[in-house]
């Protein structure tokens, strides 16, 4: 029987946020767009931290709020893995997206993760959406459903790895 396309977490600290982001991060593979929606402070930037890490990346991870996309290039155990974060909070128009050249950045050997994509309307397209809700101060509530079928190759394996969430 395959594994469900959408799953469901209580995430009572932002330890488990990054938890989640992790397992995701070590499931996704390269080519794909992973939407990340919540309102302001519902834990997109830190999941984003999150993923980031799992793949090894050493350093600060801000919002791109202002820059609109932050480009970072891991050394992962298995080559260098390039990962786009997108912040578009600021964006006026969907077709804004074609001056900052998003196509771009849609790469065989990419990840977009892209905070507040319904800025960019119809031209996004979802691999892997990840729904965050504020449930508490510290907690939330996280929707992660797997949209493409690339995507649902490794859902099996990212079912494994979050049944190791505590």
């Amino acid at each position: 029987m395959p594994a469900p396309r959408r799953h469901s977490f209580d995430l009572p600290s932002e330890a488990h946020t990054l938890a989640l982001a992790a397992a995701l991060a070590h499931s996704a593979p390269p080519g794909i767009e992973i939407h990340l929606i919540g309102e302001l402070a519902a834990g997109k930037t830190a999941f984003s931290r999150g993923f980031l890490r799992a793949l090894g990346h050493q350093g600060a991870v801000k919002s791109p709020t202002f820059t609109l996309v932050e480009t970072y290039a891991i050394d992962a155990r298995d080559g260098l893995c390039t990962v786009h974060h997108f912040d578009l909070y600021r964006l006026g128009d969907p077709e804004e997206l074609h001056y900052l050249g998003f196509e771009d950045y849609r790469r065989p050997d990419a990840l977009c993760l892209i905070e507040w994509p319904s800025r960019g309307g119809r031209l996004l397209t979802p691999s892997i959406t990840v729904t965050l809700t504020v449930t508490g101060l510290e907690s939330r509530r996280a929707v992660v459903e797997f949209d493409s079928a690339i995507a649902e190759e490794r859902v099996a394996e990212f079912a494994t790895r979050v049944a190791n969430i505590k």
